[in-house]
């Protein structure tokens, strides 16, 4: 498993975890951090174009091609009947980073920030059940998300606050 640090952004669906992960790592990366992400998908996905080789070599049978260059690699590994591995199988397979951020993994053991957007609350927060949950970022503000202020609250576009949290809790610091 990796050693580096993980933190989790989380939320129902449309609530903005992409749009937050993605500015955070902006931000984290021009403060100098190398940040790897994971991201978690509940169906069906693609990152090969049928008809190149590599769709080819997969739908051939390979459990896995990679595809190298010189600017990056890839590795797609075909599940078969296999489970869809857990977090721990994913970390354990990233290269050393300063920071891994996870978006979605609900149930992970690992600290998250939830993403509660107005628009698309449909359902109860997360943070209610949920004790991963350390810090919440939000288009509302405590009163109407009826939090006692137990947890620190950002405001969804507040990304450098956000960013310094997530710092200072996983003790991030430069030498």
């Amino acid at each position: 498993m990796t050693t580096s640090p993980v933190f989790g952004i989380t939320g129902w669906k449309n609530a903005g975890k992409t749009t937050m992960t993605e500015k955070l790592v902006r931000e984290l990366t021009q403060r100098g951090w190398r940040v790897s992400t994971i991201k978690h998908a509940h169906h069906d996905f693609d990152i090969d174009v049928e008809g190149t080789d590599s769709w080819r070599h997969r739908k051939a049978g390979a459990g896995e091609v990679a595809v190298v260059s010189s600017r990056r690699f890839a590795i797609i590994h075909e599940n078969m009947d296999e489970a869809e591995p857990c977090l721990d199988d994913i970390l354990a397979r990233l290269s050393p980073a300063d920071l891994v951020l996870v978006e979605g993994y609900k149930q992970g053991t690992h600290p998250k920030l939830e993403v509660i957007r107005q628009a698309s609350q449909k359902q109860a927060p997360i943070y209610e059940t949920n004790e991963t949950i350390i810090a919440l970022a939000s288009d509302l503000s405590a009163s109407d998300l009826k939090q006692s202020g137990h947890l620190p609250l950002f405001q969804l576009n507040d990304i450098t606050s956000v960013a310094d949290f997530i710092e200072r809790f996983c003790g991030l610091k430069k030498s």
